[in-house]
């Protein structure tokens, strides 16, 4: 038994979420250092992350492949439309405005993910994950309170459609509990990369390959940090709720924020820094008091097994 296999479920989906969240992390950034025309950079996205997708379920199912997209069904189906829109929704958003409004308006996706959820699946939330939810909001917006009018409404209105699309696609996926939907990614590119690619050939931009740089940034980006990230992040809300998957998603805000202005050279307002401590403090603090929740129920469940078999023995 793997390693992975002995942590409890809940553990499970915290790693698989935050470790996608991570890998995301340089998304914005590369976006920004390819710097590549809108259609051109959205089809590479498309086509090199589905190819990217589509390797990693081969290598997950094998021979299973065709059946574990069977299983997905017509929810698969509207989860790679959905991420279609989410995609093209974070790369235009990124085009249009400076990376920290795009990272600011994504990070409300976790309200909407509880809303919904609330709505939908009629889960509920204990108070601390909407007290987490509320003082990670009010950090990110103090990361991008200085630049907060640098932006045009055109990229606001791109990431908005992001955040919103993104949680409509974790609180769908928790309509199908057990099954993964992340094979169904590969449709994603392909929607994405051959929309984007008929208006790349048929627009007025030039259709030259990108530089030997930039195609670097594209290839790393696209062909594997997206789709091992997205691949993990996708899995989350067969683990966790979707509010809190939306929630993790923050730490690559965060981090990504700071990688921007760690490689830009971007000199963060102290304000700023005020507000990424409180988000992973935050996310810190809610980690560790629900570690100590999930030891005590442990320790209640060992300590009234032995009880359950003595009264069984007398039976």
């Amino acid at each position: 038994m793997s390693r992975f296999n002995t942590l409890s479920h809940r553990q499970q989906g915290l790693l698989l979420t935050g470790g996608g969240a991570m890998i995301m992390a340089p998304d914005a950034l590369l976006i920004k250092v390819a710097d590549l025309p809108d259609a051109e950079i959205l089809m590479w996205r498309g086509f090199l992350s589905g190819m990217g997708f589509l390797l990693i379920a081969l290598a997950r199912y094998g021979r299973g492949t065709l059946a574990a997209y069977r299983r997905c069904g017509w929810t698969g189906i509207a989860v790679a439309l959905l991420f279609s829109l989410t995609t093209c929704g974070f790369v235009l958003g990124n085009q249009y405005t400076k990376a920290g409004n795009v990272l600011m308006i994504l990070a409300s996706s976790p309200i909407i993910a509880a809303v919904l959820s609330w709505i939908i699946l009629k889960e509920r939330l204990p108070r601390r994950t909407w007290l987490a939810i509320c003082l990670c909001m009010v950090g990110i917006a103090m990361i991008a309170l200085d630049d907060a009018g640098a932006g045009s409404w055109v990229g606001n209105a791109f990431a908005l459609m992001a955040a919103t699309t993104l949680a409509i696609n974790f609180t769908l996926c928790r309509t199908r509990p057990g099954v993964d939907m992340s094979p169904m990614l590969v449709f994603n590119g392909l929607v994405v990369g051959s929309v984007a690619g008929f208006f790349w050939l048929t627009g007025s931009e030039s259709t030259t390959l990108p530089a030997t740089s930039q195609l670097a940034v594209v290839i790393l980006l696209c062909l594997i940090i997206v789709p091992c990230g997205v691949t993990l992040l996708q899995r989350g809300p067969l683990y966790l709720p979707s509010a809190e998957v939306g929630l993790l998603l923050l730490l690559e805000v965060v981090v990504g924020t700071l990688l921007a202005w760690w490689i830009l050279g971007e000199q963060p307002a102290p304000i700023a820094m005020v507000g990424g401590l409180l988000v992973l403090g935050t996310l810190g603090a809610k980690g560790l008091y629900e570690r100590r929740l999930e030891l005590r129920m442990r320790a209640r469940l060992a300590a009234a097994s032995p009880i359950t078999v003595d009264r069984s023995s007398t039976l």
